[in-house]
């Protein structure tokens, strides 16, 4: 009992012989009591999540992980938001309209507020399209926005350059493309489109995402980060759609650990999960079967190779290393998960593409595979006397490691040498986007359902996020007029011809088609399993 209740009742023990003591005491008591289950109740409302990688920033233009944009679509709400199935539906506009050629776009923004009461208007979008794509940002992800018309130009820094998208009013914005895009509007729900606070960042600088000085639109904000430990969001009382919000916070504690985050899990601690130890998963399906949620999900885990090391310039000694390795292996054996062995970097059941360019060599048996590495490997040179040796650099993640290590393996018997290298997730990255690796552990999850989401990283202009440095003109260009070609069925085709050279190239090796496993406790409502693996806290509720 808090001191506030042993107060009451001590009032009323020292006033019993006095009726109307008596009556203030309870009534004392009475309120004391009101207060405690009042904050028992909003203690019910905080949901606590085991996130398996530390965020990279709170600032949207310098995020490009899963783990991070989990925190950021809590915070920011773009032109249209994800919903409860993890599909697009409206968020800061309210309605919009497409030109009959579909290449302009003009949207209504709803009437809502930034976090600290200031109007959210159609300039917003633009300062924060403007941000991403100024050169001096160097946001990673700015190429997502150049079908934008102009967007290309602005962010290779040319002279004069601006961006096809207007005010024209301050809840009127008009965007026209370069091309139609069937997956634009699924687009905007990307932290790359989101709107900022201009008078905050004109205030702070850099500094304006600091838990004292941010500003959102969304429904959650920002009041604590410490870095590997949690990251802390209070419910936005500014937010348009407050009232319908039941979750008053939200804390995302940092697990890479995925062991760690289950036993936590396990002990009470965390309500969502969102990584498993795959190793575990027999227990976990006889102990937390109602908890355990194994969904497919829209993604490629695949190995990154440096195409300008001088030892992998060569396509064969790429093909050789894919060749060899067991993808059965790793789905059946090692992970045990439902994961599925990837033959293209494609999913299949991406959207608008029909059946992905699979590598021609998928049918052979494994040990075909191996036979034809090995054949690969010597006429580049490499043989008993002059093995291929590199590092193969993975970030944290018993998964991860288990994975390596049967690489590993799989590669010795092709007389291939590869140290293993670990580092935390946001090192690693940090590292591969600017090429400081040879082989890289890396995966992919679909910011929106088009092919281009997943082939855009082999292009050259993509820059940082084109980790292998892949730069082949007949996909650039097969890329090029895909995003210009309207006819959905010719789009598909163009596509497949560029995914068709970088599987015969080889710079990613693709390994499996992701699965989301996650552990969700069933006091958690409105939790919808989908593709896109997308769970916004707005959506959810905690059982009392």
């Amino acid at each position: 009992m808090s001191k506030h209740a042993k107060t009451a009742n001590g009032l009323v023990k020292g006033l019993l012989n006095s009726s109307r003591a008596f009556v203030l005491g309870t009534a004392l008591l009475a309120g004391s009591m009101t207060m405690l289950s009042t904050t028992h109740a909003q203690a019910e409302k905080i949901l606590r999540v085991g996130n398996d990688g530390e965020p990279q920033s709170m600032d949207p233009h310098y995020i490009s992980t899963v783990q991070t944009s989990r925190i950021s679509d809590d915070m920011f709400l773009g032109l249209l938001t994800y919903g409860p199935n993890g599909e697009p539906v409206p968020g800061a506009a309210e309605s919009w309209t497409v030109s009959d050629d579909g290449m302009t776009y003009t949207f209504k923004i709803r009437d809502h507020n930034w976090s600290d009461g200031v109007p959210v208007t159609a300039q917003d979008f633009i300062a924060g399209w403007n941000r991403l794509l100024d050169p001096s940002t160097g946001a990673e992800y700015a190429s997502l926005l150049y079908i934008i018309e102009g967007a290309e130009a602005v962010n290779s820094g040319k002279e004069g350059a601006k961006i096809a998208a207007t005010a024209l009013d301050d809840k009127t914005l008009q965007v026209k493309l370069t091309a139609p895009a069937p997956y634009f509007l699924a687009q905007l729900t990307h932290q790359t489109a989101f709107p900022i606070p201009q008078h905050a960042v004109a205030k702070f600088g850099k500094d304006w995402v600091k838990p004292e000085n941010i500003v959102v639109n969304g429904p959650y904000k920002l009041t604590e980060w410490l870095p590997n430990v949690h990251t802390k969001l209070e419910k936005n009382p500014e937010f348009y759609d407050a009232a319908n919000v039941p979750i008053d916070e939200v804390i995302y504690y940092t697990h890479e650990d995925r062991t760690a985050m289950q036993n936590r899990f396990r002990a009470g601690e965390l309500d969502v999960a969102r990584d498993i130890a795959s190793e575990q998963i027999s227990w976990l399906r006889d102990n937390l079967a109602d908890s355990l949620r194994i969904v497919p999900y829209a993604g490629i885990y695949y190995y990154a190779i440096r195409t300008d090391k001088d030892m992998f310039k060569d396509a064969r000694v790429r093909k050789a290393l894919s060749m060899a390795i067991n993808r059965e292996a790793i789905t059946d054996s090692v992970l045990k998960t439902g994961e599925l062995p990837a033959y293209s970097f494609v999913p299949p059941g991406t959207g608008n593409y029909g059946e992905p360019a699979y590598i021609s060599w998928k049918d052979l048996s494994y040990n075909e595979k191996l036979e034809e590495a090995k054949k690969l490997l010597a006429e580049a040179g490499y043989g008993p006397d002059n093995p291929l040796k590199f590092t193969l650099r993975y970030n944290t993640s018993e998964n991860h490691k288990r994975i390596a290590i049967a690489v590993q393996n799989m590669w010795k018997q092709i007389g291939v040498q590869a140290e293993l290298f670990n580092t935390e997730g946001k090192i690693h990255y940090a590292d591969l986007k600017v090429g400081n690796f040879e082989v890289a552990r890396a995966g992919w999850i679909a910011d929106y359902n088009d092919a281009q989401n997943f082939l855009f990283l082999g292009e050259e202009r993509t820059g940082p996020l084109n980790y292998a440095a892949f730069d082949n003109p007949r996909f650039n260009e097969l890329m090029l007029e895909a995003e210009k070609e309207g006819d959905l069925k010719k789009r598909a085709e163009l596509m497949k011809q560029a995914e068709a050279i970088m599987m015969e190239a080889q710079p990613y090796v693709p390994i499996y088609y992701y699965v989301s496993k996650q552990l969700v406790s069933p006091k958690i409502e409105g939790w919808i399993d989908n593709a896109p693996d997308r769970h916004l806290t707005r959506w959810l509720d905690i059982k009392e």
